[in-house]
């Protein structure tokens, strides 16, 4: 990763042998690990102490080159190790001790393996002669969560530290991105040992492949310029690889229309005339479409995951597939590709700008009319809206479409999981990278208000709005203490239509309206019909106990100007509760198990593409 891009400073790698060492230190296992964390360029650890990594602890007041953030539980942590890996591009890392605390971690592991986050998860465990025996708090934590990292280590000998720590940024940071394990025995930590840097590397078995075959590259421009209807399907491997400059080039010499995925937003400018919008389940109807009509598609750092493809054996049945990934497992593990290329998106991408270049120099140029044509048909006729509530509530959508307006230039956005997800997707522009945090493979909710705080930690520099659902917010809102006592000032939109709205909206649509256990609150009632259910807990009381400025807005005509308020404020936290209607969908929608063709772009309207266009 590169400092071009997201203002990261480089980090150190270790020595491969060979180099001179070192001077020694006479230190113990902890000193080691905190010496290493330091080494490896490791500014900011989320964590709580424990029994089994408290050594570690006492080291650590002495450093200063690592903060450490106090958090409120162990999933904060990993959250917001996660958010400060996305918004700033370098490792993110958490700490936690043995047993419930390291399990605590298992979700946020689970959640960045889910999105390749590079991620370094530092866990104790008791001590090395205790391990299988049930020991208090003993967990196999690698055990646990070898099924959810990229790679992980046991650590018994204090030895082995630095090139245990070294190695983990090393695969966490490389390759196709992910989450590293290390679990150090609390005697390892405590023995003395001797400390020098940088460590030998020793990863035989590791070797990830960046730079692409050139044949594979020929086939592909070949394919490009001979297409009549491709489309650039692009994932969030283009933002790992911070090659959003090499794409903008591509894009442009091409004139193929470009469609971003949930984890690709701002990789290329939603503002862009060659930009169709986002595919999926709940993706814009052009750029659905454009999938399954296109003649051609060249993945981009993306999986063909089922949110994408709907009904796998009917997408896209015209298309030939140019698949390129880091990670040669992704390559026709859920589409056969026709031009497989394992890579870097970086190199990948300027190998076919020159690849492209080439072909136009030989008179090989793709014709696009007909199917531009066609595109922005579509676009016109079925583009991203709402409609207001008509008993004057606030609409939801237009909540957040405000708070995307309002905020200043470069503002990162942390959206939870559900409906409000979308929303922010749909109605906010991302024209930058590094700008839209949130959970896409996971779907883990609690996301939103620890990952906006690892961001705002990681870029103090830039406005941060988490945009969080009522029922989100309540799974990890503890954060906002640890954000208030560690001048971390977020902001927090919540999204508060009393209900888990996402499920609703299933019920509402699959299940007869029988709405089952996804009311968040009573309502008002026979006894009581004035009660407000919507305050039940009442987030503005909640946010004020937490150290925040609590704000509440219900009305249309305040939008403005309490989000304004919150802007304003950057010494302390702000929660905004606004109370929107409970009924809003989001739409288009493509129904779970169904193919893209049966797209709804909005309820009971079916898209009508014409028949002359299946051909």
């Amino acid at each position: 990763m590169t400092e071009q891009a997201t203002g990261a400073h480089p980090q150190p790698r270790p020595r491969s042998g060979g180099q001179q060492s070192a001077p020694v230190e006479h230190v113990t296992g902890a000193q080691s690990l905190i010496r290493s964390l330091e080494e490896v360029g490791a500014e900011t650890v989320f964590g709580i102490p424990g029994g089994a990594i408290l050594p570690a602890y006492d080291p650590l007041m002495d450093s200063t080159r690592v903060r450490h953030v106090l958090v409120r539980h162990e999933q904060g942590a990993g959250h917001a190790a996660t958010g400060y890996a996305q918004a700033t591009g370098r490792v993110g890392v958490c700490m936690a001790t043995s047993g419930p605390g390291a399990t605590n971690l298992v979700t946020p592991i689970a959640d960045a393996h889910m999105d390749s986050v590079p991620l370094v998860a530092i866990t104790g465990q008791v001590a090395s002669k205790a391990i299988g025996t049930d020991a208090f708090q003993e967990a196999d934590i690698v055990g646990i969560t070898m099924p959810v990292t990229k790679h992980n280590f046991l650590v018994t000998k204090a030895e082995d530290i630095p090139r245990v720590i070294a190695q983990a940024f090393h695969i966490a940071s490389t390759g196709r991105p992910g989450p590293v394990l290390v679990d150090i025995a609390k005697d390892a930590l405590q023995a003395k040992t001797t400390f020098s840097w940088p460590p030998v590397m020793d990863l035989p078995g590791y070797r990830p492949v960046t730079k692409p075959h050139a044949k594979q590259i020929r086939e592909a421009a070949k394919l490009i310029t001979s297409a009549k209807r491709p489309v650039l399907y692009v994932g969030g491997g283009v933002l790992k690889a911070q090659a959003t400059a090499e794409l903008k080039v591509l894009a442009e010499l091409t004139g193929a229309p470009v469609t971003t995925t949930l984890m690709a937003l701002g990789a290329f400018p939603d503002s862009h005339p060659l930009h169709v919008g986002m595919p999926g389940m709940h993706g814009a109807v052009t750029a659905v479409t454009a999938l399954q009509k296109a003649d051609l598609i060249v993945a981009l750092g993306a999986r063909f995951d089922d949110r994408v493809t709907g009904k796998l054996d009917s997408f896209a049945p015209y298309a030939k597939i140019v698949h390129a990934d880091i990670d040669p497992a992704e390559i026709g593990k859920n589409r056969a590709a026709d031009v497989p290329i394992v890579g870097d998106a970086r190199e990948v991408i300027a190998d076919l700008v020159q690849a492209v270049q080439k072909e136009h120099s030989e008179g090989h140029k793709g014709d696009y009319t007909a199917w531009w044509s066609d595109l922005n048909r579509w676009r016109e006729t079925y583009p991203l809206g709402y409609d207001q509530p008509e008993d004057g509530s606030l609409s939801p959508q237009q909540v957040i479409e405000r708070v995307g307006q309002l905020a200043p230039e470069g503002t990162i956005f942390a959206a939870g999981v559900g409906q409000h997800q979308m929303w922010s997707a749909h109605f906010i522009q991302y024209d930058k990278p590094a700008t839209w945090l949130n959970s896409g493979g996971a779907g883990t909710m609690g996301y939103a208000v620890p990952a906006a705080m690892g961001a705002k930690a990681g870029r103090p520099d830039r406005t941060v709005w988490a945009i969080d659902g009522d029922g989100c917010f309540q799974m990890t809102n503890q954060e906002l203490t640890t954000c208030a006592l560690n001048n971390i000032p977020i902001k927090v939109a919540i999204i508060n239509n009393g209900a888990l709205g996402m499920v609703r909206q299933w019920q509402t649509l699959f299940y007869n309206q029988r709405y089952s256990n996804t009311v968040l609150h009573s309502g008002p009632d026979d006894v009581n019909p004035d009660a407000k259910g919507t305050r039940v807990p009442d987030f503005v009381k909640l946010s004020e106990a937490m150290g925040c400025v609590g704000l509440r807005c219900e009305r249309p005509e305040d939008l403005d100007k309490v989000i304004e308020e919150a802007n304003s404020i950057n010494d302390r936290p702000v929660v905004i509760d606004f109370i929107v209607h409970e009924d809003a969908m989001v739409w288009p929608m493509v129904a779970a198990g169904t193919s893209n063709d049966e797209i709804m772009a909005a309820r009971d309207v079916r898209p009508d593409f014409g028949d002359n266009e299946d051909d």
